[in-house]
This record gives C-alpha cells, structure tokens and sequence, in this order.
C-alpha cells in the first residue's frame, strides 16, 4: 500500500522475519515512524515488542553492513483506543486514536 500525499507518505512493512509494522509514516526529509494499532490495552506490550525488535534488527543490519546503512526509525508509535498518551521508557509512543482529532 502506498498513499503519496504532499510531504510523506504512508507504506506497510512486512519482512522475511515475519516482523510487520501496521504502517510506515515517511516523512519528505527522511524521518520516518513504525506505527502498530492496538485497540486493547492489553495489546500494547505486544505492540512495542514488535517495534522494538525491527528497531534492533535494523540496528543488527548496520553493524553489518557499513556502505548501506539502513535510517532507524525517528519514532515507535502505538495507536491504541485507550485515554491516555504516554511515552513508555524504552520510548514507544502511546497515542490514543481521540489524540489525533481536530
């Protein structure tokens, strides 16, 4: 899947490992976000397991491979549908879904 809007875009991540991110924010410059939805509270450490490995594989893949780096995400988000927004400290994100109204 692949959304061009006017700075980024949004793409979905499956790999070989079987590791997914429910969608990629690319951002013009570069930056981008893994982003996991979890409606249920109790999904969120799954979540961030997820994120936090492809985090560690992208890490493991640089050590290895000098000449072509691959960028580690700026950000490791979950939305979830829970009522509070809270960084958790291995820095995932947790962002309920009613954060990102108007």
């Amino acid at each position: 899947m692949y959304t061009q809007g006017l700075y980024s875009h949004v793409s979905y991540y499956h790999d070989r490992y079987g590791l997914e991110a429910d969608f990629v924010l690319h951002l013009e410059d570069g930056r981008y976000a893994l982003v996991e939805c979890k409606l249920g509270s109790n999904e969120i450490e799954e979540g961030a397991s997820h994120l936090l490995e492809l985090k560690r594989l992208i890490r493991e893949h640089n050590e290895k491979e000098k000449q072509m780096p691959v960028r580690e995400p700026d950000l490791l988000i979950i939305l979830t549908g829970g009522q509070m927004a809270y960084t958790r400290p291995d820095g995932v994100k947790i962002i309920p879904l009613g954060c990102l109204k108007d």
